[in-house]
């Protein structure tokens, strides 16, 4: 008894939420398409008529003009879009794809037809019983409130009028088929919420497609953080160093104090082309040199290391093997860990730039490509910090299968910091 207690009040509480009305307009729309169908269907059928065809061939145009017109509108690309529109507005459904788009498959044409003859049969008959609540509700709302005698309370049905009390159940019955009406169109635009993602939306394919796109998209997205983090990161470590080193010998060592400036100059230019091309790809840039803009390799590592020292840093380099043979892919994911070394090495050394030395060592051989920057650190050195340097180099070593180590290191003469990863890469001989 208390379960049919709970689901009455249930179903009574579906009266106040707004979720009710907005599927009952849903399915309005629905009727007012049947009802341009029918309009548009009861004209063509008069030129039928008219044709005096025999009943078999007029029969059959008849149903061909009531199946033939819903299900080719269905068919249209943009209906799907339209009705998924209304369906997430009006129904509450939220769909994988967002927003969703129009047809671009048969596969997807045909279950948007299916779905709008759906929507066509559940409209017209939710409208159907609302003209007829909506009618014949207004005239028993109004019968204790004529005069006795009156007859004609529904068209075809006759009752007499007494007047007064003895005819409170027409109102009562009147806002009891409302309730209902309403009750109705709510499980039917329940029905139809259910329905919806599994014949509107994507299907299993489509949605591993769909899954496929989005991780390319977000493994594009962390490739370009990545690459920002790096280049301008680099940069902007370099300049903070040189403007440091700039301001405490500007009065004792001017010459020395614009070589820093212009080194700032330099990395402040450089870190503006890395970040318009960076922001161009995010932006989806059209122009042609937004994505045609030349990616850093280690062909470029001379002047990396150059715009290093010009900070005051000492960096030895130290390099074997032909780097020209490395694939471009490897040669450019080799360039940003250097670049990011480097970076590491300058900021959390805990030295200033003219006493720190970073040694730099490349080498490329049948075992691979070996990259190592070692650097020494002090006590207030904290290569720990929460920057994202470290797990940058890990993401891009473990795409290459390769191997990353990072950590203290002896040094003859003082505690030092290694960065070593090794790249497995088919060296190509001759």
């Amino acid at each position: 008894m208390r379960r049919v207690t709970r689901r009455v009040w249930r179903a009574i509480g579906c009266l106040w939420r707004p979720s009710t009305y907005l599927r009952w307009v849903y399915l309005l729309l629905g009727a007012a398409l049947v009802l341009a169908f029918i309009l548009v269907d009861s004209a063509l059928g008069a030129v039928v008529s008219d044709l005096h065809l025999p009943k078999v061939a007029t029969g059959i145009i008849w149903v061909l003009l009531a199946l033939l017109p819903p299900v080719a509108l269905g068919l249209l690309p943009a209906v799907r879009e339209v009705q998924g529109i209304a369906v997430e507005s009006l129904l509450a459904v939220r769909f994988e794809e967002r927003p969703l788009g129009p047809a671009r498959t048969w596969a997807q044409r045909r279950r948007t037809s299916v779905w709008f003859c759906l929507h066509l049969v559940a409209g017209g008959v939710v409208g159907i019983l609302s003209t007829i609540v909506f009618a014949v509700g207004a005239i028993w709302l109004a019968a204790p409130f004529r005069s006795p005698g009156s007859r004609d309370i529904v068209p075809g049905w006759s009752y007499d009028i007494r007047g007064g009390w003895s005819d409170l159940w027409m109102p009562a019955a009147a806002i009891g088929g409302l309730a209902g009406l309403f009750l109705l169109s709510a499980a039917t635009g329940a029905l139809l919420a259910y329905l919806a993602p599994r014949v509107l939306g994507p299907t299993a394919a489509e949605r591993i497609e769909l899954l496929e796109k989005q991780t390319a998209t977000l493994a594009e997205r962390n490739r370009l953080a990545r690459e920002l983090h790096d280049s301008v990161g680099h940069a902007l470590s370099l300049v903070t160093l040189q403007a440091a080193a700039a301001r405490r010998v500007l009065a004792t060592d001017p010459e020395f104090a614009e070589t820093a400036l212009a080194a700032m100059e330099t990395s402040a230019r450089a870190a503006l082309a890395d970040l318009d091309h960076v922001l161009g790809l995010l932006r989806d840039d059209r122009r042609p040199e937004a994505r045609t803009a030349p990616q850093a390799t280690l062909g470029g590592l001379d002047r990396l290391v150059e715009a290093t020292r010009a900070g005051g840093i000492t960096v030895e380099v130290e390099r074997s093997g032909d780097l020209d043979q490395l694939p471009a892919a490897v040669s450019r994911e080799a360039y940003r860990i250097v670049q990011e070394g480097l970076t590491n090495a300058i900021r959390h050394a805990g030295r200033p730039a003219g006493e720190l030395t970073v040694h730099l060592s490349i080498c490329l051989d049948g075992s691979g490509l070996r990259l190592a920057v070692t650097n020494p650190v002090s006590g207030r050195s904290d290569h720990s910090g929460g920057g994202r340097g470290l797990a940058g180099i890990r993401e891009r070593v473990a795409v290459l299968r390769g191997t990353v180590n990072a950590g203290p290191v002896t040094r003859p003469d003082e505690p030092g910091w290694q960065l070593a990863v090794r790249l497995p890469v088919s060296v190509t001989k001759g």
